[in-house]
């Protein structure tokens, strides 16, 4: 009897934490992320180490539950006894941001180390940062490379649609200076407009709120039920987009849809047979892994190169993979390079992940260490702990400043360029309460140099003078010091070329121009083999860059033909 009750109890609580951590996961509405925390509450009460490690992460950073970093403290240093590695990196960031404490970066580092030991990848990706910067240990590349590796071969293992697209992430001091500039948010009332246009029967808005909703991100949460409910208005008008999403839904499965291999190959061959890239590409998926069909590599690639020459991203990611293991065709490790480097050009994230492999092991490109870490880097930073930056910045947007300083300091520790800029915009505003007065500037300060190092060229470009925002010339120096040696290293032809391309990318003293923007960073790349990781990105980014601006201008005609790249 006494079994019985302890399993009853070990099923109540695990149900119990599942129940809300799936409520967490799928929502942004307040009423259910507070009805969830409630259920992890009742876990937490039955035993549960895993409910308890949320319940603490909300009163750290103030979701849904009152912020109260003591609280959060306390109940993170009782789960670190426990040998928890959520609760090592928390108290390691606590320590490290001097968070309800005084700084202190030997206590941070040990707690960061034991975290990356259990196997935390956020921890890891933290480690790997500051092996890579020098920060607080001494630089170490090879370091940084074996930590960045492991976080991004799980972040590689998670993405499935399309291998993912390197997102876009508010900047607050643009969106400040500009309100209405073009990031990584989706603006309501477009969507609102896109709502109107798709129940008027316009297929492009039909086929375009079923991608959003499918993938979700751009501040849209993923909703497999509108995503179908939009492919299947398609469908019925006729699109061929909408036949081979709706087959990704059948091949992939959902709540909306059951996982049936049958199904989706029957939806992604009526797509190819009309000529569609998407339906092209997955049926090549379909006979490269055997879904639906018996495996076929010669067939695969055959599909592969119809969609690549439509230049459907993954395609060229797809056969970038089949020349560099062989698959149906000779191995060809200069083709692979060839294709990877096509498809990472238009973000497309496994394609960063193989280039890293490639430089970090010397396969047809000479070995490289530090290009490398940033490909590997930029694989990391897509990882699904991202996500804090749609709801830092929504806190940020609804007036909770410390939520979303706290959220924007951690992705700080993480090496988020962004979130570096971003935390130190908040803290000049002076409007956050968690951060002593004293320890405000040289926080702002700290957080700014690291992102001047890291290359962002509006802080250089912004920040000349020796009196910022009058805050004196101990911090005015030292920073304009930083700054100056880090323009002194920029003054060879590469990197003022690679300048003029961010310049004519982000609209610096001209209006953007991604046309001449592209041209510069070819150069720049034609210049040094060293410029290869930056200069990748930067295209990357152009891409997004492109898209927002047209898409705050756009008719859907535009939009749709994007989707159609």
């Amino acid at each position: 009897e006494e079994q019985t009750r302890s399993r009853n109890q070990t099923q109540e609580r695990d149900n119990l934490y599942r129940t809300g951590s799936n409520i967490l996961k799928g929502t942004r509405d307040k009423t259910k992320r507070k009805q969830a925390y409630q259920l992890l509450m009742k876990a937490a009460d039955l035993g549960s180490t895993r409910a308890m490690e949320k319940i603490a992460y909300a009163l750290l950073f103030g979701d849904q539950l009152p912020q109260n970093i003591t609280a959060a403290k306390i109940l993170y240093e009782a789960l670190a006894e426990e040998g928890s590695p959520r609760a090592h990196t928390a108290l390691g960031f606590i320590h490290a941001t001097g968070t309800g404490v005084y700084p202190n970066q030997a206590k941070a580092l040990v707690y960061y180390t034991f975290a990356a030991i259990g196997g935390n990848h956020v921890a890891q990706m933290i480690l790997s940062y500051r092996y890579s910067a020098g920060i607080s240990i001494p630089h170490n590349c090879e370091a940084a490379l074996i930590q960045y590796r492991n976080v991004a071969k799980h972040v590689a293992n998670k993405l499935t649609f399309a291998g993912g697209i390197l997102g876009g992430k508010v900047r607050l001091t643009e969106r400040h200076e500009n309100p209405y500039s073009s990031d990584g948010v989706l603006d309501l009332d477009l969507y609102q407009y896109s709502k109107f246009l798709a129940e008027k029967g316009e297929v492009q808005a039909q086929v375009t709120l079923g991608q959003l909703h499918l993938v979700g991100g751009r501040g849209l949460e993923q909703d497999p039920y509108k995503a179908f409910y939009y492919f299947s208005k398609a469908v019925k008008a006729g699109s061929t987009y909408a036949l081979a999403f709706l087959g990704k839904m059948y091949s992939e499965g959902s709540e909306a849809v059951p996982q049936d291999n049958e199904t989706a190959f029957k939806y992604f061959k009526m797509a190819a047979d009309r000529g569609n890239p998407l339906g092209l590409n997955d049926l090549g998926l379909a006979y490269l892994h055997g879904k639906g069909v018996p495996v076929s590599y010669t067939v695969a690639f055959q599909y592969f190169q119809k969609a690549a020459e439509k230049k459907w991203i993954d395609a060229q990611y797809q056969l970038g993979l089949m020349h560099y293991y062989g698959l149906g065709v000779r191995q060809d490790y200069a083709l692979a390079y060839k294709y990877f480097h096509l498809a990472s050009q238009s973000g497309h994230v496994l394609a960063f992940y193989q280039l890293a492999h490639m430089y970090a092991t010397g396969t047809r490109v000479a070995r490289s260490c530090h290009t490398a870490v940033e490909l590997y880097k930029n694989v990391c930073e897509q990882g699904s702990w991202s996500e804090k930056f749609l709801s830092a910045y929504f806190a940020f947007r609804e007036g909770d400043i410390d939520s979303s300083l706290l959220q924007y300091m951690l992705l700080s520790e993480m090496g988020y360029e962004v979130a570096q800029s971003n935390a130190a915009f908040i803290l000049e505003s002076k409007q956050s309460t968690i951060v002593r007065e004293n320890q405000t500037y040289p926080l702002a300060q700290l957080l700014w140099i690291r992102a001047a190092n890291q290359v962002y060229t509006v802080i250089i470009i912004k920040y000349p003078s020796p009196h910022i925002h009058g805050l004196g010339e101990d911090f005015g120096y030292v920073f304009c010091f930083i700054l100056h040696r880090k323009l002194s290293q920029l003054i060879i032809s590469l990197f003022k070329i690679y300048f003029l391309g961010a310049y004519n990318t982000n609209g610096l003293g001209s209006s953007t121009d991604v046309h001449l923007a592209k041209r510069f960073y070819d150069m720049a790349l034609q210049s040094s083999q060293e410029a290869y990781a930056p200069v990748l990105l930067a295209l990357a980014k152009l891409e997004v860059v492109h898209f927002f601006s047209e898409i705050q201008r756009a008719s859907f005609s535009y939009i749709w033909g994007y989707f159609q790249m």
